[in-house]
């Protein structure tokens, strides 16, 4: 099999990638973890400059990676196939995901169990043959090889559960995965997870406060992370904000309530966007908004790392917030669920 030479600047890092492979799949399988985020294409996290060699990119969202970007040589790396050697600079890359690199593996596994969380989210429980290393905030693709079906779902538990794994996952009527949630997928189901991915896992040993923002199945990272935090037994300030619907789009409620008596400076602050006249008594409007309100009245001392996880809007739109009240851009650590990617 031919295989071509990758020099990735200014880190120094060389890696081989074979015929047919991504770069960012090489990198994976080498054990090099390089910025990513929905490797499909759509997200631009891998987006980085070619300074010489001859690729070929596969289909890609011009969001990602506009025209005008493609004629100064940038490349995505989720994208990029190799027909020589390369050199290409990294315009994004994070030296402690490099130094916490985990290979990406293959691990064969069995449904344990659906259960239901609310009316559109489902807790789907996946009892591995072997303990997968993963850090909290990470996901794996998880394959259906019965339904030929592959997603990516982030981890709700902890490390220490790497064999037990959880996964919040919402439901959509056109979900070709998450439709098979209610009913289909039953205990012993076998299963592939692929993994571990993600640059959005919990920075260990820090001062300052924490903030968690997610939406929908976004609670998913941010769970693991909380719980991660909670046997690290660190004690720094964390804010977890939670935006939601409705009242009857909120979970584990009880949870929540019961983190509280763990942790000496914790609060769950839950936004709903349609509270409808109803009875409600939390805060209310958009989850960026309720961000902003919340901690310019309490103003946090000490370096914030944020973390947030849900729907490209939202993150998109708590992202100025967050800079806007001082957090540093590289304590801010990101995860957009995307959608697949149409097939011609």
């Amino acid at each position: 099999m031919t295989t071509h030479k990758v020099t990735l600047e200014p880190v120094g890092i060389e890696m081989n990638v074979e015929e047919g492979e991504t770069v960012l799949d090489a990198a994976f399988r080498q054990g090099i973890a390089l910025m990513h985020g929905c490797k499909e294409g759509q997200c631009s996290s891998c987006k980085s400059k070619l300074i010489d060699g001859d690729i070929d990119l596969l289909k890609y969202s011009t969001f990602a990676l506009p025209d005008h970007e493609r004629d100064e040589n940038y490349i995505l790396l989720c994208r990029t196939h190799a027909f020589s050697d390369l050199t290409v600079e990294l315009t994004n890359f994070d030296e402690e995901l490099l130094s916490r690199s985990i290979p990406v593996k293959d691990f064969k596994g069995k449904v344990a169990g659906v259960k239901d969380l609310t009316h559109d989210i489902r807790l789907l429980e996946i009892d591995l043959d072997e303990p997968i290393k993963f850090w909290a905030g990470q996901y794996v693709d998880i394959s259906i090889p019965s339904k030929g079906v592959t997603r990516p779902y982030s981890m709700a538990n902890p490390p220490s559960e790497g064999q037990k794994l959880q996964f919040i996952i919402k439901k959509y009527p056109d979900g070709e995965f998450s439709a098979l949630l209610d009913g289909e997928l039953k205990p012993g189901t076998e299963i592939t997870a692929k993994g571990p991915y993600g640059g959005c896992f919990r920075r260990e040993g820090r001062p300052g406060p924490i903030v968690l923002i997610g939406g929908g199945s976004g609670m998913s990272p941010l769970w693991s992370i909380l719980h991660d935090h909670i046997q690290s037994g660190e004690q720094r300030p964390i804010r977890f904000f939670y935006g939601a619907r409705t009242e009857k789009d909120l979970f584990y409620l009880d949870e929540f309530a019961g983190i509280t008596s763990k942790l000496s400076d914790f609060k769950f602050i839950p936004a709903l966007s349609d509270n409808n006249g109803g009875s409600w008594n939390g805060d209310t409007g958009f989850v960026h908004d309720v961000v902003q309100r919340r901690l310019r009245e309490e103003q946090l001392t000490g370096p914030i790392d944020a973390y947030s996880c849900g729907p490209p809007p939202m993150i998109d739109a708590v992202m100025p917030v967050l800079f806007g009240i001082g957090v540093e851009p590289d304590h801010f650590y990101y995860d957009k669920f995307t959608q697949p990617m149409k097939k011609d």
